[in-house]
């Protein structure tokens, strides 16, 4: 399992130090910045599970660097040190995007909690997200973000057309649909053309079928159209 990056943010070089000591008892990767510069440019080139942000700072303070990573759409969490503890920072902090909160002094065992806590909750975050984004059915696995089906976690390499017929397909198992039904939902018109089905029906299953000619995910339902299924 590959170790957790975290950057560890504050002009106080000793403050970086034990909070790095701290969090390398925790099988932890710390990088370290001094200001806020060079901060935004780590960030900018590398990807970290979390940021311990101090906010006063020389050149960029740490409220600004927050503004600044949330506007680019970066959602990690972020945990500010101050040696203020007047609701007033701490109000502004978690108004612009701050997850939470630790006026200094601290102790670098409560620290190591709140960022353990703050990783561990944004991975489960992250993973009901993705989970949402996927419909799975049987051995297939399309997902909505990437548009890309996958069978028994391979990819399978597919046209437009394709990717659009297993999506329907896989958003309706089960269900028997008409040559009408699945042009009129694919190609989004009225006029049918068979010759168009019946070959895109050949392709897909060449590629999800473990034998095309006898197949067993996308049957044929004769005199009526076509079901998608996995029982």
């Amino acid at each position: 399992m590959s170790k957790e990056k975290i950057l560890v943010v504050d002009d106080e070089e000793s403050i970086r130090k034990m909070i790095k000591k701290s969090l390398d008892r925790e099988n932890m990767l710390v990088f370290q910045a001094g200001c806020g510069k060079k901060a935004l440019e780590m960030i900018e080139q590398n990807s970290f599970d979390l940021i311990v942000l101090d906010i006063m700072m020389e050149d960029i303070d740490g409220l600004e660097v927050i503004k600044k990573i949330r506007y680019q759409g970066i959602n990690i969490p972020v945990l500010l040190l101050s040696g203020k503890n007047e609701d007033y920072d701490k109000i502004l902090g978690f108004g612009i995007g701050a997850d939470d909160y630790i006026t200094k002094p601290f102790s670098p065992a409560v620290l190591c909690a709140r960022v353990k806590a703050h990783i561990r909750r944004h991975k489960e975050i992250m993973a009901s997200k993705e989970k949402a984004a996927r419909i799975i059915v049987g051995p297939f696995n399309f997902n909505f973000n990437t548009y890309k089906c996958c069978k028994n976690n391979r990819e399978i390499p597919l046209s437009s057309k394709e990717t659009m017929l297993i999506k329907f397909f896989m958003e309706n198992p089960n269900q028997v649909f008409s040559k009408e039904q699945l042009y009129r939902n694919i190609w989004g018109e009225t006029i049918i053309d068979d010759n168009s089905i019946m070959v895109y029906i050949r392709h897909l299953r060449t590629k999800i079928e473990d034998d095309p000619k006898n197949p067993k995910y996308i049957q044929t339902i004769w005199g009526i159209g076509y079901r998608f299924t996995v029982e």
